[in-house]
């Protein structure tokens, strides 16, 4: 073996081996009748109070959240928005996301009035399933964007599929 490459195989980045997951940080806000960004499900391990209108709330790396994100001028509703997210992990691809740091997996986007309602309902059948949407398989949440986007009737996610996500965990 030639000298320069067995140099090469021994040089290694610091950097690299000391990079941690970061947790997800979700800012998170509220201004009567103009900004409202909230949490719909998810379990943040530490909240932040930063003001009177602002607080992050933080979260594990693999926690899936959602936000919504509401904003109004003085002539109504200018945004609404939802977006499920994960937490990324060490070597998840994630996204810049504004108001994420320092990003997320975006498992679901829903923009319009209409389709973040869409979500809500799906979101509020779950719960009167008993099942936490936090808990709920993330392929399913990636599988929403396509009829929400064709607006298409959204899948059900029932309790026969639910125990069909919990089974496949255990089996892993």
């Amino acid at each position: 073996m030639q000298p320069s490459m067995q140099v090469v195989g021994q040089v290694t980045r610091p950097e690299l081996q000391t990079r941690r997951t970061v947790p997800m940080q979700v800012s998170l806000a509220f201004v009567e009748r103009r900004v409202n960004v909230w949490l719909r499900f998810g379990w943040p391990v530490r909240e932040t109070v930063l003001n009177r209108w602002r607080r992050v709330a933080v979260f594990e790396p693999g926690a899936v959240c959602c936000r919504v994100k509401w904003i109004a001028n003085d002539y109504g509703t200018t945004l609404w928005q939802l977006m499920v997210l994960q937490a990324p992990t060490q070597f998840d691809g994630a996204r810049r996301i504004a108001g994420v740091v320092p990003g997320a997996r975006v498992l679901l986007r829903a923009d319009g009035e209409q389709q973040v309602n869409a979500v809500l309902a799906v979101v509020d059948a779950m719960e009167r399933l008993g099942i936490d949407p936090c808990a709920v398989a993330v392929t399913y949440w990636s599988g929403v964007g396509n009829p929400l986007a064709a607006h298409q009737p959204l899948p059900e996610y029932t309790l026969e599929r639910h125990a069909a996500h919990i089974a496949r965990g255990a089996l892993q």
